[in-house]
């Protein structure tokens, strides 16, 4: 079913942005994944609920299934496969792109430039595209897999001005791509009043992430400002949030 011809994908995530076309990405963590069926079973609902596009990364990669996962994927289904890497280790050929993510929210430097000098040159041996991506973590209520892993404080979530001028600092230095981040588990959402704030901060695609659960919930996002949503954890536990969810996203693209 693959299609050996990529796509530019922050093409295509600029062309949507200009026609305010309002998408859904569902986020992959291997370790997460329990089979080899369930997986194909989670790209077959992807697929039948028309996602946009597919992440694929995790804090912590420990059951050695990364490169067979990344492998399912792109033979299972044509949606855009999108590397959301924990560690330099989580790259593949075969990926559509990846997000090349500068940490911008915290103060640890590995994250802000030094794992990416070892990520480098096999980056740029794999041939995957890059978009280079202002990530930023955004306190969701409870401590998640990706503050521990960072090291890193989250910015407060009630202060939008912290975020908006971290957006505006990323998009300064030639940062493609704003990914915020409440984190896999998120007890609340990222508010709809930060999201206004950091779009009109930002030129390029805006992606939230962590603690949307609910129809009302994306629609709000993506009517703030959210060109992708990212859901991850909760589909995990209720597929059928695959459905809704895209729904409720495309609803706004009519």
């Amino acid at each position: 079913m693959s299609n050996p011809k990529k796509t530019n994908i922050y093409q295509l995530l600029q062309q949507n942005q200009l026609q305010s076309l309002k998408q859904l990405a569902v986020l992959i963590d291997p370790d997460s994944i329990e089979s080899e069926d369930e997986l194909v079973k989670i790209l077959s609902l992807c697929s039948i609920a028309k996602v946009d596009f597919i992440l694929v990364g995790g804090s912590l990669i420990t059951n050695g299934f990364w490169d067979k996962c990344i492998e399912i994927i792109k033979l299972q289904t044509n949606i855009p496969l999108l590397l959301f890497p924990g560690n330099i280790m989580q790259t593949h050929s075969k990926a559509d792109a990846i997000l090349f993510l500068s940490m911008i929210s915290g103060r640890n430097p590995d994250l802000l430039i030094g794992k990416h000098v070892l990520a480098a040159p096999l980056l740029k041996k794999s041939g995957i595209e890059i978009i280079p991506t202002a990530y930023m973590i955004v306190d969701g209520g409870n401590l998640t897999s990706v503050m521990y892993m960072s090291n890193t404080t989250p910015l407060p979530h009630d202060k939008n001005n912290i975020a908006a001028c971290t957006a505006m600092a990323g998009d300064m230095l030639g940062l493609k791509l704003t990914y915020m981040d409440a984190g896999s588990g998120a007890l609340n959402p990222i508010s709809a009043s930060m999201i206004t704030e950091v779009k009109s901060q930002i030129n390029g695609p805006l992606f939230i992430g962590g603690g949307i659960r609910t129809q009302e919930q994306a629609i709000a996002a993506c009517q703030a400002g959210a060109d992708v949503i990212v859901v991850g954890n909760a589909f995990e536990k209720n597929p059928d949030l695959i459905f809704s969810l895209t729904q409720a996203v495309h609803s706004l693209n009519s």
